[in-house]
């Protein structure tokens, strides 16, 4: 599991490729990456709220967007930030159950970089090579 910041692939927005040896790891990857796009320090992120979701999907690369979309959402509506994901992903009916544990924004703590807006389908990719998950996420800022 391991997301890398790819640097050229867009002018104006934020892209990375996220991995993982299971989809689980590989959504928990693109989530760690949307977050670390927003904070300099993950670190700096407490585990005092735990949000649950479940989420269904055509297809995965469509599960991989909402979920991602869904990080955002919550950073926007209850200005929460997550670090830690727990997650479940049932491949034969393409649905995710997940725990996502943070807290809110603390401007004390929380040195923020830019504000994530969305997840774009510019460049979006998931595919499966060998044993490996990958995504190709671009986030607009």
């Amino acid at each position: 599991m391991s997301y890398k910041f790819i640097e050229g692939l867009t002018l104006a927005d934020v892209a990375f490729e996220a991995t993982g040896s299971t989809l689980e790891e590989l959504f928990e990857s693109a989530g760690l990456a949307v977050t670390k796009t927003q904070i300099e320090n993950l670190d700096t992120i407490k585990h005092t709220e735990s949000l649950k979701i479940k989420l269904n999907a055509e297809t995965f690369e469509q599960l991989l967007h909402d979920f991602l979309q869904e990080i955002i959402f919550y950073k926007d509506a209850k200005l929460l930030l997550f670090n830690k994901y727990s997650i479940k992903i049932n491949e034969n009916h393409c649905k995710l159950e997940a725990v996502l544990l943070g807290e809110k924004i603390d401007m004390s703590r929380h040195e923020l970089l830019v504000d994530v807006k969305a997840i774009t389908w510019h460049y979006f990719s998931l595919k499966k090579n060998n044993d490996k998950w990958i995504a190709t996420v671009v986030v607009d800022v």
